[in-house]
């Protein structure tokens, strides 16, 4: 009898350990970003700002909370921080200073956080999920991601008059808005002719050089098996044409419900409640 109930303890703790996981909850901003709460080296409570397309983080010079205890070196970075997310402790965090983020937020964070980790940005409940294994994917599809560095791409199929292009995309949780394509796919596909453009704003810098950007609307974009219509889709144009890559940004990503898994190699995605919602609106 005693081994019986020995056996099944072992079971259950064993059950528990393969499902262990925690939660970080966040606010999603109406400009599509994600801020969470959290306390940098048991001082300072910041509100940062999730980037996905980032490992460390960064204090933004347009914060509103002091963050007195992040010390920074002559090249504006600080090492060996200690960032407690909800019950989360992330420690040897590397700060870089005076870097702009999304509204509302002091600074960024980034997928450091749950390094070695598998992990869900649950969107319909608003909260990070963090696994040692994989949950349960059951209405889930897989896409696979193709890390470089800190980053994480996919690829996307753009249907442009008629054709289907495919094109890498940045996972850009800091940029409010769609697609944001890269000045050379922009060129080689005649956007400027293709698309209907709905906005279009022209700056000039000091030596009279120009970048126009435009905004327009992609009929139909497909992602997995998933097929989103009239996508909201920018892009430059004129003379300074410094977009090197593509954008999956904010907007896109919160139509879906991601999970990634613990190698990068993989994310498993389906619709959340923001799916069908209006898309956002580049002034």
């Amino acid at each position: 009898m005693l081994t019986k109930i020995k056996f099944i303890l072992f079971f259950f703790i064993g059950l528990t350990t393969l499902h262990a996981q925690e939660t970080i909850p966040f606010r999603l901003t109406k400009h599509n970003n994600i801020i969470v709460k959290a306390l940098v080296n048991d001082k300072d409570s910041l509100d940062l700002m999730f980037q996905i397309a980032m490992e460390d983080a960064s204090i933004s010079p347009q914060r509103t909370r002091k963050a007195d205890h992040i010390i920074f070196n002559k090249d504006e970075i600080s090492d060996n921080n200690r960032v407690q997310l909800e019950k989360i402790t992330w420690k040897n965090v590397r700060f870089f200073d005076n870097e702009l983020t999304g509204h509302e937020a002091d600074g960024k964070f980034g997928t450091g956080a749950f390094s070695g980790k598998a992990f869900k940005i649950d969107y319909d409940q608003n909260q990070f999920v963090i696994y040692d294994h994989l949950p349960d994917l059951e209405g889930f599809q897989s896409i696979k991601l193709y890390p470089e560095r800190d980053q994480l791409f996919i690829e996307a199929e753009n249907i442009i008059d008629g054709k289907t292009i495919t094109c890498r995309f940045l996972l850009q949780s800091g940029y409010s808005g769609g697609l944001l394509y890269n000045n050379q796919f922009a060129e080689d596909n005649l956007l400027d002719k293709k698309l209907k453009i709905t906005v279009e704003k022209t700056l000039k810098n000091s030596s009279g050089k120009s970048v126009i950007t435009k905004q327009g609307i992609l009929p139909e974009f497909k992602i997995g098996n998933t097929t989103l219509k009239n996508v909201s889709a920018g892009f430059f144009a004129g003379d300074l044409k410094t977009q090197k890559v593509s954008y999956f940004a904010a907007d896109l990503i919160k139509r879906f419900i991601w999970i990634f898994d613990a190698d990068r190699k993989t994310a498993y995605i389906k619709p959340s409640r923001y799916f069908s919602d209006p898309y956002y609106k580049i002034n």
